[in-house]
C-alpha cells in the first residue's frame, strides 16, 4: 500500500505554496463522521498553518460520500473558491455498494477537474474496515486531510502559474 511507505501528514512547508488571499470550499460527508470530521479537520489546521485565513475557508456538509459530487459541483460553479476539497469516507461492507459508491464519486470528481477551471481535491479514503479508516484520519498513518490540503495549496500555485 502507498500509504504504507508514507505518513500523509508530513510535507517539507519549504514546498508548500503559501495560501494567502486563497479561498478555499471543503465540503465534507456526514456518513462515517468520525473519519470525515477528523479528516475535515485535519484539512483545515493545515490549511491555517499555511497562510490560509479562517474567513477564507467555507465548509459544507454532505449526507454521504456520493453526495459530494454534487456538494463539490456547486462551489465550483459559484466560482467563489481558488479549490474546492472533497472528504469522505467509504468503509466496505458485505455488499458491491461499496463498489458503485467509490466508482461513482472518483468519475464524478474527475469530471470536475476536467470541465471546470477549479481544482477539485480528491479526499475520498476507501478502506476496507475502520481501522484502515482511523490510521488515515490523523492515526499512525496521518490524516489525509492534511495531505488534501497541502495538495489544494500546490494545485492553485500550479493553476496561476500556468495562468501568467
Amino acid at each position: 500500500m502507498a500509504t504504507e511507505l508514507k505518513n500523509l501528514s508530513s510535507y517539507d512547508p519549504t514546498k508548500v505554496a503559501n495560501g494567502k488571499g486563497r479561498k478555499i470550499g471543503i465540503v465534507y460527508a456526514e456518513w462515517n463522521d468520525e473519519i470525515t470530521y477528523a479528516l475535515r479537520d485535519g484539512a483545515v489546521k493545515t490549511l491555517l498553518a499555511n497562510g490560509v485565513e479562517e474567513s477564507d475557508i467555507t465548509l459544507a456538509s454532505v449526507p454521504g460520500s456520493f453526495e459530494l459530487i454534487f456538494g463539490a459541483s456547486q462551489m465550483v460553479k459559484s466560482k467563489s473558491y481558488d479549490a474546492v476539497i472533497a472528504i469522505g469516507c467509504v468503509i466496505r461492507g458485505d455488499t458491491p455498494h461499496f463498489d458503485y459508491i467509490c466508482e461513482g464519486v472518483t468519475a464524478g470528481l474527475s469530471r470536475l477537474n476536467v470541465e471546470y477551471d477549479t481544482p477539485v481535491i480528491f479526499g475520498l479514503i476507501t478502506t476496507n474496515n475502520l481501522q484502515q479508516a482511523q490510521e488515515r484520519s490523523g492515526g499512525r498513518l496521518g490524516n489525509k486531510g492534511d495531505e488534501c490540503a497541502i495538495t489544494a495549496l500546490q494545485m492553485m500555485a500550479l493553476r496561476q502559474h500556468l495562468q501568467q
